[in-house]
């Protein structure tokens, strides 16, 4: 299926190459997934494994062990693993990013919280999700807001959390935010060899549960103050955002031409072409369509 990328994007990535040295892979998702991993195997393998890779990265989040295993196939082809942030790049996408060897962030990129949601229903059949820090920082908020005992309202909200959530939901929960923490520091490693565990710990943690809201817009430089190595590299901005402001056109919900068209969610491109994911909305398997 022709494609309005097949061009412009794949002269882009060119002329960032020649500007970084690299080989470049644009990745754009709406949410990552397990079902990404056969093409970006097929596009990785195309490239070859080699010394530097960049990849210039766009996704407001996912699955955590989507981002974990993504991770490890790119570094399975580079001794050197870059990630291009000129914009959003949130919470599973900001876990992804620890398992760079650096960041480089745009003067507009978004970086966000990663600690884990609880899924569910409201009333009315409305989706919610409730944050582990919502659960955890309770009594916390009884204490500062209605000068409550803190320990007594956290027996409380035990209470009225076994009454309303299934008790094996919730440890599934604390599994999850145990598995995350585990996958943080994990990848973070790839990033930071010299620090010791504690150090990373430090970090994951902080990106775990350091914020008052998962849409907290973190900046590079706050990432950087964390300790992560993050940096701006201006001579390759205009070529990051040019790239960006593409995939914002092309790639999410919004930028369909119409509710019954079929949602491009998801791109892969090298130099050699682009590989755009169709999801329909009649609920068959997506499809890939790709240039080469």
């Amino acid at each position: 299926m022709p494609h309005a990328l097949n061009e412009p994007l794949p002269e882009k990535i060119k002329q960032l190459e020649e500007l970084r040295g690299s080989r470049v892979l644009v990745m754009a998702a709406s949410q990552l997934d397990m079902e990404m991993l056969p093409e970006l195997y097929r596009q990785l393998r195309a490239i070859g494994r080699g010394e530097r890779l960049d990849v210039v990265l766009q996704c407001r989040g996912g699955v955590v062990n989507a981002a974990r295993r993504i991770a490890l196939l790119l570094r399975e082809y580079t001794q050197r693993l870059t990630f291009i942030v000129p914009f959003h790049c949130q919470s599973s996408a900001t876990l992804l990013t620890l398992a760079g060897d650096e960041i480089i962030a745009g003067e507009l990129a978004i970086f966000s919280p990663i600690d884990p949601h609880l899924q569910g229903d409201a009333d009315g059949g409305e989706s919610t999700a409730v944050s582990s820090q919502d659960i955890q920082r309770f009594g916390e908020m009884c204490a500062a807001w209605f000068g409550a005992d803190a320990g007594q309202a956290r027996a409380e909200a035990l209470s009225l959390l076994s009454a309303s959530v299934f008790p094996p939901t919730l440890t599934a929960f604390y599994r999850t935010t145990l598995e995350l923490r585990q996958i943080g520091e994990e990848l973070l490693r790839h990033q930071l060899p010299q620090c010791d565990a504690e150090a990373r710990a430090r970090i994951v943690e902080h990106l775990m549960s350091g914020y008052h809201s998962h849409h907290y817009a973190i900046t590079g430089d706050e990432l950087a103050a964390l300790g992560l190595r993050v940096r701006s590299e201006p001579a390759i901005d205009d070529l990051a955002w040019d790239i960006s402001r593409m995939l914002q056109a092309h790639i999410g919900g919004g930028a369909r031409a119409s509710l019954e068209a079929p949602v491009q969610d998801a791109l892969l491109a090298t130099r050699d072409g682009v590989a755009v994911r169709y999801r329909r909305p009649d609920g068959l398997l997506p499809r890939w369509s790709c240039s080469a």
